[in-house]
């Protein structure tokens, strides 16, 4: 049944990015339904990361969110939202001054259950003919270390605007391979607590919060380039 496979609920966003990898050991019946791991970032480059500056366009085809959540503390389901567009300004000079800007189409949700994603669509949940995207605008970037950054936004569903924290590894930057364009690519974990949004049925059977990892990559326009 529809209602049934719904408990399966998923959170997108952001930028981000896609999402945890990680493992959790299953719960006993009687148990109280477990938390989802906490993701972990991407292992660094070897050497710092010096990417260009400039405004990045995001690849759809190479930039994606995945959701985990926790389900009644049995299992750990997945979902994917693609990004539908963004850009990543670097500034070379002052990593602060960087920013990401990110729109997710809603609609484009998959969960790997083509019955669970019509539900999720509809009014009770993310209601896209009235909520049709979802958004994350940086606030901050702070270095965190060797290619590694701490990134806090805005991230919009349903007209409720969240702060949302990325750990974010910068993976690699340079000429693209293939275009021959300056690009960089990142990965980044993250949580969103799905409640703050509107979209909290089932919780805390269905884990009310959501693990994020982010994965992605953009260039610049050779005409852009800085």
């Amino acid at each position: 049944m529809i209602a049934n496979r719904s408990l399966k609920l998923v959170f997108a966003l952001s930028l981000s990015l896609a999402l945890v990898g990680c493992s959790q050991p299953v719960a006993p019946a009687t148990a109280a339904p477990a938390t989802p791991v906490a993701a972990t970032a991407a292992a660094p480059a070897t050497g710092e990361i010096h990417p260009a500056g400039g405004t990045y366009q995001l690849d759809p085809d190479h930039t994606g969110v995945l959701v985990q959540w926790t389900h009644f503390g049995l299992s750990q389901p997945s979902a994917h939202f693609r990004v539908g567009s963004g850009t990543l300004t670097w500034d070379a000079a002052d990593v602060t001054r960087s920013h990401v800007e990110v729109t997710l189409p809603i609609a484009a949700i998959d969960t790997f259950v083509p019955a669970l994603d019509a539900h999720l669509k509809q009014a009770d949940f993310f209601d896209v003919g009235k909520y049709p995207t979802a958004t994350f605008k940086s606030t901050s970037v702070q270095a965190a270390g060797p290619n590694r950054f701490t990134v806090i936004g805005d991230l919009t569903i349903k007209d409720k605007t969240h702060p949302v924290t990325l750990e974010v590894t910068l993976n690699g930057a340079g000429k693209h391979g293939m275009t021959g364009l300056e690009s960089l690519g990142f990965s980044a974990t993250g949580q969103v607590k799905r409640s703050d949004f509107g979209v909290d049925a089932f919780a805390p059977a269905v884990s009310d919060v959501v693990m994020l990892r982010i994965t992605g990559e953009g260039s610049i326009a050779a005409a852009k380039q800085e």
